[in-house]
């Protein structure tokens, strides 16, 4: 290494001096004074090669006036000015000054040595610090990840759990709904049989037209209908209110559920993701963006609300269930009830009727039977007046024939009082017979009239007969029996 700054001359005059056998001082606080901010993406992307170099150290002498003491000497070791030299030749610098620039330079060697042997041991510190601090922290990632996992599962198991139980519940109370609309579907029949029960009973006639027992229990039956009729429209309206709910609760959880099987997907995708794995890349700045919209604790409380939410729909639903239940029961029991009721009136005042028809019949073969025997009577009356009336004739053919007896033949005798007292007592007798004759034609006449109200009230009763045991009765036959009320076929 040459050493600038001497005369030319110098050069030839001297030896070279032998290679040092150490390496030149360097200067570690002017290497890490300009050092560049650790990148880590330029670090993986670039080859590893040292940020500062080492640098030559190198003697830059400078002349000095002779006047002067030399730099870096103490004033008491100034060189002395021999002027009995050569003036070719001219020595800077003392033996000591030079055994004392090599201790100088061995001291800083070493100084630098043990500075660098320091620095490579702190950097070997710093790299297994900075190996297991990733390794450590990784792994709480991970360890975080896995329990996160295993939360993600926990509530996965029970929105399943909770998703199947809200499915069961809702197909029970579709299968409620469906049998609910079947008995309100029933109760139309009835009520229809009713009211054509009535309006058929309105077609009696005469006497037979009467509020009776069957009417009364036929309007009951038809409030009793009704009524039913509305509570089971209003049950059925509640249960369309509650399978929505249900089905809501049923949208939340299956929207949380997708949700947890995609979050699942990807923690265990990053659960799994090491540092030989494919597909890992830099994403500058993704630390920074905030995408969270929970915490724990609140995403927790979000799947236990929607749980919650499901629970207590479901315990409506059971409940509602159950109050259907007892309601499709109640209401066939006492529709049925009525019906049996009404039933019952029909069989009792059919049985009426069918009595008097009967009574009706006896009385109208007993009135024909003495309007015959009275008309044979009148016939017989007849006769004798016919009879009477010849005899009379004849009496009175006799006075009128004893009147042209001449002069004192006319005698007053015996025969002429008797043939007036017989005219006067086939008189009287006829009198009495005409009498006989026109209270016998009265009295059938009012046997005709009694025959014919009994035959008018036979019709009556044949007819109301007809209505309450063919028409309502046989339309009453065709009534749905409880299973079909209760919906379960």
């Amino acid at each position: 290494m040459e050493l600038y700054g001497y005369p030319l001359k110098a050069k030839f005059n001297q030896p070279r001096p032998p290679p040092p056998k150490v390496l030149p001082a360097t200067n570690v606080a002017a290497g890490y004074k300009n050092r560049i901010p650790f990148n880590p993406s330029e670090s993986f992307n670039m080859p590893w090669m040292p940020n500062s170099y080492y640098k030559a150290a190198a003697l830059n002498p400078t002349l000095s006036p002779l006047s002067e003491s030399f730099p870096g000497l103490p004033p008491t070791k100034m060189i002395p000015f021999i002027s009995e030299r050569p003036s070719g030749v001219f020595t800077r610098h003392t033996l000591d000054d030079w055994h004392r620039s090599n201790m100088t330079n061995y001291k800083e060697s070493e100084t630098t040595r043990h500075n660098a042997e320091r620095l490579r041991a702190d950097l070997t510190r710093t790299i297994k610090d900075v190996y297991q601090q990733a390794k450590r922290t990784q792994g709480e990632s991970t360890k975080n990840l896995g329990e996160r996992i295993n939360d993600i599962e926990y509530w996965k198991s029970e929105l399943c759990i909770e998703l199947d139980a809200m499915i069961r519940e809702t197909n029970s109370l579709m299968d409620m709904q469906k049998r609910l609309e079947r008995a309100l579907a029933d109760t139309e029949g009835p009520f229809q049989v009713a009211h054509k029960c009535l309006l058929n009973r309105e077609k009696r006639m005469g006497i037979d037209l009467v509020n009776d027992d069957v009417e009364k229990q036929l309007v009951t039956e038809i409030k009793i209908i009704r009524s039913c009729r509305e509570r089971l429209q209003q049950c059925l309206d509640t249960v369309n209110a509650q399978i929505m709910c249900n089905k809501e609760a049923r949208q939340e959880l299956e929207k949380d559920l997708a949700d947890k099987q995609l979050g699942h997907h990807i923690d265990n995708k990053c659960y799994q993701l090491k540092n030989t794995s494919r597909g890992i890349h830099f994403f500058k700045g993704v630390e920074r963006i905030d995408a969270t919209v929970s915490v724990p604790e609140t995403w927790a409380r979000f799947t236990d609300n929607n749980i919650f939410r499901s629970q207590s729909a479901r315990a409506a639903s059971a409940k509602l269930r159950a109050s259907t239940e007892s309601l499709l029961m109640g209401t066939a029991d006492e529709m049925w009830r009525q019906f049996s009721k009404v039933n019952d009136a029909f069989t009792s005042r059919i049985t009426e009727i069918a009595n008097a028809k009967s009574k009706i019949q006896t009385h109208l073969a007993k009135t024909r039977q003495e309007i015959f025997q009275l008309e044979t009577k009148i016939q017989v009356i007849q006769k004798t007046i016919r009879d009477k009336e010849v005899q009379l004739k004849v009496a009175q053919t006799r006075l009128d024939e004893r009147s042209r007896r001449p002069n004192v033949e006319l005698c007053r005798d015996a025969a002429q009082i008797r043939l007036v007292q017989e005219v006067n007592e086939i008189n009287e007798t006829l009198r009495n017979l005409h009498q006989c004759l026109r209270a016998s034609e009265d009295m059938l006449q009012m046997l005709v009239r009694s025959k014919g109200v009994l035959e008018h009230d036979l019709v009556v009763k044949n007819n109301s007969l007809f209505i309450d045991q063919e028409r309502c009765m046989g339309m009453r036959k065709s009534y749905p029996s409880t299973v079909q009320i209760l919906g379960y076929v």
